[in-house]
Protein backbone atom coordinates (compact mmCIF):
# COMPACT_ATOMS: atom_id res chain seq x y z
CA UNK A 1 0.00 0.00 0.00
CA UNK A 2 1.56 3.28 -1.17
CA UNK A 3 0.12 6.61 0.58
CA UNK A 4 0.49 10.15 -0.35
CA UNK A 5 2.55 12.45 1.58
CA UNK A 6 2.52 16.11 1.63
CA UNK A 7 5.17 17.97 3.34
CA UNK A 8 3.28 21.45 3.02
CA UNK A 9 0.73 19.57 5.17
CA UNK A 10 2.28 20.38 8.67
CA UNK A 11 3.43 23.88 7.77
CA UNK A 12 -0.06 24.82 6.84
CA UNK A 13 -0.89 23.69 10.68
CA UNK A 14 1.51 25.62 12.15
CA UNK A 15 0.57 28.64 10.21
CA UNK A 16 -3.13 28.37 11.14
CA UNK A 17 -2.12 28.19 15.09
CA UNK A 18 0.22 31.18 13.99
CA UNK A 19 -2.12 33.63 12.63
CA UNK A 20 -5.35 32.13 14.45
CA UNK A 21 -7.04 31.36 11.01
CA UNK A 22 -10.46 28.72 11.64
CA UNK A 23 -9.30 26.50 9.17
CA UNK A 24 -11.29 27.83 6.23
CA UNK A 25 -8.05 27.74 4.18
CA UNK A 26 -8.23 26.42 0.90
CA UNK A 27 -6.12 23.34 2.01
CA UNK A 28 -7.60 20.66 3.65
CA UNK A 29 -6.76 20.06 7.70
CA UNK A 30 -4.68 16.83 8.43
CA UNK A 31 -6.23 13.37 9.41
CA UNK A 32 -4.11 11.34 11.23
CA UNK A 33 -3.99 8.11 10.76
CA UNK A 34 -2.33 4.43 11.34
CA UNK A 35 -2.04 1.91 9.32
CA UNK A 36 -1.30 -1.88 9.35
CA UNK A 37 -1.50 -5.41 8.33
CA UNK A 38 -3.77 -7.94 10.51
CA UNK A 39 -3.90 -11.39 8.87
CA UNK A 40 -5.81 -11.00 5.83
CA UNK A 41 -6.50 -7.64 5.69
CA UNK A 42 -5.06 -4.11 5.98
CA UNK A 43 -6.51 -1.71 8.71
CA UNK A 44 -6.53 1.93 8.23
CA UNK A 45 -7.77 3.97 11.18
CA UNK A 46 -8.01 8.04 10.90
CA UNK A 47 -8.55 10.16 14.29
CA UNK A 48 -11.71 12.31 13.32
CA UNK A 49 -13.28 13.30 16.86
CA UNK A 50 -16.61 15.62 16.53
CA UNK A 51 -17.25 14.91 13.02
CA UNK A 52 -20.78 14.09 12.54
CA UNK A 53 -20.68 10.36 10.45
CA UNK A 54 -22.94 11.87 7.62
CA UNK A 55 -20.23 13.97 7.09
CA UNK A 56 -17.64 11.66 6.30
CA UNK A 57 -17.34 11.05 2.12
CA UNK A 58 -15.50 7.83 0.85
CA UNK A 59 -14.65 7.56 -2.99
CA UNK A 60 -12.64 5.02 -5.07
CA UNK A 61 -11.49 5.44 -8.28
CA UNK A 62 -8.57 3.84 -9.88
CA UNK A 63 -7.09 2.68 -6.69
CA UNK A 64 -6.96 5.98 -5.06
CA UNK A 65 -9.03 6.18 -2.06
CA UNK A 66 -10.38 9.67 -0.89
CA UNK A 67 -11.29 10.16 2.96
CA UNK A 68 -13.04 13.82 3.27
CA UNK A 69 -15.06 14.66 6.72
CA UNK A 70 -16.01 17.93 8.13
CA UNK A 71 -16.18 19.13 11.36
CA UNK A 72 -18.42 22.56 11.53
CA UNK A 73 -18.65 24.89 14.59
CA UNK A 74 -20.68 23.50 17.29
CA UNK A 75 -21.59 26.55 18.59
CA UNK A 76 -23.91 29.52 17.38
CA UNK A 77 -23.41 32.43 14.86
CA UNK A 78 -24.20 35.61 17.90
CA UNK A 79 -21.16 34.22 19.91
CA UNK A 80 -18.08 35.65 21.04
CA UNK A 81 -15.30 33.47 20.21
CA UNK A 82 -12.15 33.83 23.01
CA UNK A 83 -9.86 30.60 21.70
CA UNK A 84 -10.80 28.79 18.50
CA UNK A 85 -7.84 26.15 18.59
CA UNK A 86 -9.81 22.78 17.33
CA UNK A 87 -9.36 22.20 13.71
CA UNK A 88 -12.84 22.78 11.89
CA UNK A 89 -13.17 22.57 8.05
CA UNK A 90 -12.87 19.88 5.71
CA UNK A 91 -10.14 17.00 6.71
CA UNK A 92 -8.92 14.94 3.34
CA UNK A 93 -7.04 12.07 3.06
CA UNK A 94 -6.00 10.21 0.09
CA UNK A 95 -4.64 6.43 -0.33
CA UNK A 96 -2.92 4.77 -3.15
CA UNK A 97 -4.26 1.02 -3.05
CA UNK A 98 -2.02 -1.48 -4.04
CA UNK A 99 -3.48 -4.18 -6.64
CA UNK A 100 -2.62 -6.39 -3.46
CA UNK A 101 -6.08 -5.00 -2.28
CA UNK A 102 -9.55 -5.67 -2.99
CA UNK A 103 -10.89 -2.23 -3.18
CA UNK A 104 -14.33 -3.83 -3.46
CA UNK A 105 -14.63 -5.06 -0.54
CA UNK A 106 -13.80 -2.35 1.56
CA UNK A 107 -15.73 -2.20 5.09
CA UNK A 108 -15.77 1.36 6.97
CA UNK A 109 -16.45 2.06 10.82
CA UNK A 110 -16.85 4.94 12.66
CA UNK A 111 -16.69 5.32 16.75
CA UNK A 112 -15.55 7.37 19.58
CA UNK A 113 -14.28 9.40 16.86
CA UNK A 114 -12.10 7.25 14.78
CA UNK A 115 -13.05 5.74 11.26
CA UNK A 116 -11.56 2.58 11.02
CA UNK A 117 -11.47 0.85 7.31
CA UNK A 118 -10.87 -2.67 6.43
CA UNK A 119 -9.41 -3.40 3.20
CA UNK A 120 -9.51 -6.86 2.13
CA UNK A 121 -6.13 -8.78 0.87
CA UNK A 122 -6.93 -9.69 -2.62
CA UNK A 123 -7.17 -13.47 -3.62
CA UNK A 124 -4.88 -13.08 -6.98
CA UNK A 125 -2.23 -12.31 -4.44
CA UNK A 126 -2.52 -14.43 -1.57
CA UNK A 127 0.41 -17.18 -1.51
CA UNK A 128 -0.90 -20.76 -3.09
CA UNK A 129 0.50 -24.13 -3.82
CA UNK A 130 1.43 -24.64 -7.38
CA UNK A 131 1.85 -28.16 -8.18
CA UNK A 132 4.61 -29.79 -10.41
CA UNK A 133 4.92 -32.18 -12.37
CA UNK A 134 7.42 -34.41 -14.20
CA UNK A 135 9.45 -37.62 -13.82
CA UNK A 136 7.95 -40.23 -11.12
CA UNK A 137 7.32 -38.09 -8.23
CA UNK A 138 4.44 -34.64 -8.67
CA UNK A 139 5.20 -32.11 -5.61
CA UNK A 140 3.75 -29.08 -4.52
CA UNK A 141 5.68 -25.60 -3.70
CA UNK A 142 4.54 -22.49 -2.40
CA UNK A 143 4.27 -19.45 -5.13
Amino acid sequence: MLMRTDPFRELDRLTQQLFGTNGTTSRPAVMPMDAYRDGEQFVVQFDLPGVDPSSIDLDVERNVLTVKAERAPDYGDNVELQVAERPRGVFSRQLFLGDTLDADRIEAHYDAGVLTLRLPIAEKAKPRKIEITGGSQARQIHA
